[in-house]
């Protein structure tokens, strides 16, 4: 089962089609979020897979930082995991890179969008071609980078007759084929503080809970990386 990233992969709002909207959205504030993930599939086999984490994103006008965040015993295993690779490699051979728990970097310079993943133990920058995207389960997409989902597809969205406590929020919700989608959007902070999606027959269902930092962080990590090296994806492949 291929589990989902901190960019949520909107499978089931692409079994929609949703026209584009005219209008432009404003400003998107700046947010520090922590954003917990939840699937369970039901196999074929009959048997019933759970899968649970949680990264932290940053969003600043053109900048979006995810890092997963690792349980303590999880980030000392990476950290001996780390030391073995390194006193093991042969130079003949490529360096290690773990894009899932390494934090990435997603830019958009003069509407060109730019990823990279930024290894702090290495002191290592690794840009990433729009070519190998797929094999860091990377969609390409800004608006899914930036506001989780595209604002467009989730207005196109219906409105639900379920309602929420949460000031300034309403649900959206469509149903096909026995598919569901259910997303509870913030127009004031242009992000959803949930996602759900699944079927009737109850073989898949995940999950994603939003939770706005009270306050932003003013240190940013994209800021301070001056003295690190400079890689590209290749070099970390056979």
């Amino acid at each position: 089962m291929k589990f989902l990233s901190a960019y949520f992969a909107i499978f089931a709002l692409s079994l929609f089609s949703a026209s584009a909207l005219a209008g432009s959205n404003p400003p998107a504030p700046d947010l520090d979020l922590t954003i917990r993930y939840y699937s369970k599939v039901l196999t074929p086999e009959g048997v019933t897979r759970e899968a649970r984490y949680e990264e932290k994103m940053l969003r600043r006008p053109g900048h979006v930082w995810v890092a997963r965040l690792l349980p303590k015993i999880a980030s000392e295993q990476q950290e001996v995991t780390k030391k073995n690779v390194a006193l093991t490699i042969k130079e003949s051979e490529p360096a290690h890179f773990n894009h899932v728990v390494t934090p990435r970097h997603i830019m958009l310079e003069n509407n060109k969008l730019r990823l990279e993943y930024v290894d702090a133990h290495a002191r290592n920058i690794v840009a990433i071609p729009a070519a190998e995207y797929d094999n860091v389960n990377f969609d390409g997409s800004w608006e899914n980078s930036f506001y989780l989902l595209d604002p467009k597809l989730v207005k196109a969205m219906p409105l639900s007759s379920k309602t929420s406590n949460v000031p300034g929020t309403e649900w959206h919700e469509r149903e096909k084929n026995g598919v569901f989608q259910r997303v509870l959007w913030d127009a004031q902070k242009q992000i959803p503080l949930i996602i759900e999606s699944g079927d009737k027959a109850a073989t898949f269902y995940q999950r994603v809970d939003v939770i706005p930092q009270s306050n932003v962080n003013l240190a940013l990590p994209w800021k301070n990386l001056q003295t690190y090296a400079q890689k590209e994806y290749a070099d970390f492949l056979d």
